[in-house]
């Protein structure tokens, strides 16, 4: 009974609380918290206030995510692809052996190994919707950062990835939608979101070798209006960097003038 009762907060659903204000908003984690604990999304320690509730990480944990943060902002990343750089300068070599790219520059925040393969897969999988939260606060703070995106113009949109069909509908939602709701409460202090990309039926790309990857979705995504001057593309995870590709080749075509790529994660 009292699971019937509270199910919207079980299930987190972002449809069932579409539309709240900011702190009513943040409200609904902490009640879902305290009615179905579901703890640190990294070392499964209880989280006790309104801050570890709403980003699903407790205050250690989160502090050591933002120590490395801050440590690796010194670090050099390849001007392409936004991985980082060991020996090279300015740009990787896999990147130097490509002829062109149609996005101008790729940002990728975190990589996909350790604490930070398990922070994706408590999201992604475990649709722990807290840890979403920090993760679109990570993307806020890398959109204000003017080496990325030196100068946010009136006709600048944030682009995400689009779903697979059928995928939201029958797994109920999104991560980089989700992501991109989130960043549309923002829209006075941030960048709108403008879906005008969408896919067509493929293979899933994580069946595929890095070969295949490319022309798996070239053509299976494409704009289903103008788009905007300039875009930022956002996705979850960025493995060959070929969605991206795919991605910013349909805005091009759409009349996108400036393209960036901005990815939680690189494998």
């Amino acid at each position: 009974m009292r699971r019937a009762a509270f199910a919207p907060l079980y299930c987190m659903n972002y449809h069932y609380f579409d539309g709240l204000p900011g702190k009513a908003w943040r409200a609904v984690f902490y009640l879902r918290e305290y009615c179905f604990p579901f703890g640190c999304a990294l070392c499964g320690a209880g989280l006790v206030d309104g801050r570890e509730t709403w980003y699903g990480l407790c205050g250690t944990c989160h502090a050591g995510i933002e120590r490395e943060i801050n440590e690796n902002r010194a670090g050099e990343f390849c001007d392409c692809c936004g991985k980082p750089l060991l020996s090279e300068q300015g740009r990787c070599m896999a990147c130097r052996q490509e002829e062109s790219r149609s996005c101008d520059r790729v940002k990728v925040l975190f990589p996909y190994t350790g604490k930070y393969r398990q922070l994706l897969s408590a999201y992604k999988f475990g649709k722990n919707l807290a840890v979403g939260n920090f993760c679109a606060e990570k993307i806020r703070e890398t959109l204000k950062c003017e080496t990325f995106l030196p100068e946010v113009r009136q006709e600048t949109r944030l682009v995400p990835v689009p779903p697979r069909p059928g995928k939201i509908r029958n797994s109920g939602w999104d991560q980089v939608e989700y992501l991109a709701r989130l960043l549309e409460r923002d829209g006075k202090n941030g960048l709108l979101v403008d879906r005008c990309l969408k896919r067509m039926p493929s293979q899933s790309q994580k069946e595929l070798d890095r070969e295949n990857r490319h022309s798996n979705l070239k053509g299976r995504i494409i704009p289903v209006r103008q788009a905007p001057k300039t875009a930022v593309i956002l996705d979850d995870v960025m493995t060959t960097g070929s969605t991206l590709e795919v991605c910013a080749a349909a805005l091009r075509e759409a009349g996108a003038q400036t393209v960036y790529g901005l990815c939680l994660f690189y494998d």
